[in-house]
């Protein structure tokens, strides 16, 4: 486990700092062109939470002055890893191969870096910096939220925009159009992904548990566990 500031300071800086030349790529500054539908994709609104997690993180690691583990809102970290491997998993495994998208796309700076780099790295730092055995049990259904959000934000906007389908990003991902695959349809995708995501999350938390804690001492675990609970 990384318990080095210095180290944390390192990973950190690096995160923050490909996330900034990812969200510059997001608000199109590459291809000289603002999208202004840029914020109905689920990557950027999680990258987005990630970048700022660990902004703050980056800040708490600074005015820290000795070794340890990263203790930033455990809670918070955990629902943001949650997400944004959820935005890993489902471009990578449904998205990124689909005949309709051009193959291009998917080597792009912006698309490697929200799709590929951003959510391992911000994965591999929950994994090696942050405290563990601090998980609740609860974490994966309070993980939901943020995706179920999401998805009222989507269906609410296509309200506003009356159901055009003229509207651009009208349904910004397959699985939530419910003029392609009906109510019904989008229903069972939803269901799907969300019975996923909270096997996913109740894995990631059992993950929690069996990783070393503060120090990797027996007492430290029980310690910490207690104070979880």
């Amino acid at each position: 486990m990384v318990r080095s500031r210095t180290a944390q300071l390192i990973i950190q800086t690096f995160y923050v700092a490909f996330g900034l030349v990812g969200v510059l790529g997001s608000l199109g500054l590459y291809d000289a062109e603002f999208d202004p539908d840029f914020f109905v994709y689920f990557t950027n609104l999680s990258n987005y939470l990630c970048i700022g997690v660990m902004l703050c993180e980056l800040v708490q690691t600074a005015r820290r002055r000795d070794d340890g583990p990263v203790t930033f809102a455990p809670q918070l970290k955990f629902v943001s890893v949650i997400a944004i491997l959820l935005t890993f998993f489902v471009f990578n495994l449904l998205l990124a191969g689909r005949p309709d998208r051009d193959p291009a796309q998917n080597f792009q700076v912006t698309s490697l870096l929200f799709h590929v780099a951003l959510p391992l790295l911000f994965t591999f730092d929950w994994l090696l910096c942050y405290e563990h055995r601090r998980a609740r049990w609860t974490y994966p259904l309070t993980a939901t939220i943020f995706p179920l959000c999401y998805v009222g934000f989507v269906y609410i906007r296509a309200w506003l925009c009356h159901f055009d389908p003229d509207t651009p990003l009208l349904y910004p991902y397959f699985f939530l159009d419910a003029a392609q695959l009906g109510v019904g349809g989008v229903l069972r995708w939803i269901g799907v992904l969300l019975v996923a995501f909270v096997v996913f999350g109740a894995l990631m938390a059992a993950l929690d548990h069996v990783l070393p804690a503060s120090d990797g001492s027996p007492a430290s675990a029980r310690a910490a566990t207690s104070e979880a609970d």
